[in-house]
């Protein structure tokens, strides 16, 4: 009998045990994957030459807020269902979630590993690809893996993407702000339209996840103002391929701005139509439809609590609009999902809700 989906989290996460890469890395890299190592009471993973301590905030859904800190003692203090499948959907089953869309995070377990080498950074995806589709396959029908696929080259990246979809993962993750070195290029560019071309065949969503980097030089240190202020630097990866005709050129591709709360949008929506309308003529604009045509088609963004953007949600297009958990997170709602939809739909109609909480994210991920 066919599952019914009436609550879907399309932003979760998953938090691999570091060890995965020492277990699976090939031959050539793997002297070099992250090593655990004890420092007293307190587990670290070691990696190209530094310390990294597993961020609590990264597992630490369901604690008190007053309980919070930085750092966790070990891989194993954070909730088990970010690593162990049958936990996960033990906590699903506790929250009332019918499925979880899934996320990693930084190709580690609670903890940042970024090589510098970019060979090696594409091994690493790999193995976290293989991974998640293992963690997946516990109950294909209510956890969607999202693969990790590289920016900086693009027969890596569409060749990992048509594995992806081998594997049985159902989306692709990419960096949000791609110019992170100098030979990078925005996603404006029509250099990555062979990868568009692709994840329109292969019908997988491409997903820039929070986290993008801010500009502001110092800010990055502040912690509650990057939290505060990241979830709008998502605007300018979207407005940048909606403009450069990305869109237009892909009428089947699928973008998801992951975390990024969509109060937001609330304004960019109207106001990119504003721009379209004063500008396209002198800067001799391609378009053949407003902005916020794109963006109701082909945009997507997930929040988990924003009471803005569902006052706003007629101006942003019901489409857009997933809701999520955002479990194992600091910010999640685990284990009062239920509770707090409730509290953020009062008034909404039931099938607005219903779109918004469970039907978009089964759309878009085919879970039918």
């Amino acid at each position: 009998m066919p599952r019914s989906y009436n609550v879907i989290s399309a932003d979760s996460h998953v938090n691999p045990s570091p060890a995965i890469y020492a277990e699976r890395l090939p031959a050539q890299f793997r002297d070099r994957a992250p090593r655990m190592v004890r420092r007293g009471d307190e587990e670290v993973a070691v990696f190209e030459g530094r310390e990294e301590r597993f961020t609590f905030l990264a597992s630490s859904a369901g604690h008190k807020y007053e309980d919070f800190r930085p750092q966790a003692r070990n891989y194993q203090e954070g909730r088990p269902g970010g690593y162990d499948p049958r936990a996960r959907i033990a906590d699903m089953d506790v929250d009332g979630v019918d499925a979880d869309v899934l996320f990693g995070h930084a190709l580690g377990g609670g903890v940042a590993l970024n090589p510098a080498e970019r060979p090696l950074r594409f091994a690493m995806m790999q193995v976290y690809n293989d991974w998640l589709a293992e963690f997946c396959k516990t109950a294909p029908d209510r956890l969607v893996g999202i693969a990790e696929i590289p920016h900086w080259d693009l027969d890596l990246a569409t060749g990992e993407a048509r594995r992806a979809a081998k594997l049985g993962l159902r989306g692709v993750l990419i960096q949000a702000i791609p110019t992170i070195e100098e030979t990078d290029r925005p996603y404006s560019d029509p250099w990555y339209d062979p990868l568009w071309s692709a994840l329109e065949d292969l019908s997988l969503p491409a997903h820039m996840h929070l986290g993008a980097r801010p500009l502001t030089r110092g800010i990055d240190s502040l912690m509650m103002v990057r939290i505060a202020c990241n979830k709008s630097m998502m605007s300018e990866p979207i407005a940048s391929m909606i403009y450069a005709g990305v869109l237009q050129r892909h009428p089947r591709l699928k973008i998801v701005s992951v975390e990024s709360g969509v109060g937001w949008l609330a304004f960019l929506v109207p106001w990119m139509d504003n721009i379209f309308e004063r500008h396209r003529h002198h800067t001799k604009s391609t378009l053949q439809e407003l902005p916020s045509v794109f963006i109701r088609r082909q945009v997507r963004a997930t929040f988990i609590e924003d009471p803005v953007g569902i006052r706003e949600r007629h101006t942003i297009g019901l489409d857009v609009i997933m809701w999520s958990n955002d479990y194992p997170h600091s910010d999640s709602t685990w284990p009062r999902s239920r509770q707090v939809i409730e509290e953020h739909f009062a008034g909404v109609p039931a099938a607005e809700r219903h779109q918004i909480v469970a039907a978009n994210a089964a759309t878009l991920y085919h879970l039918t």
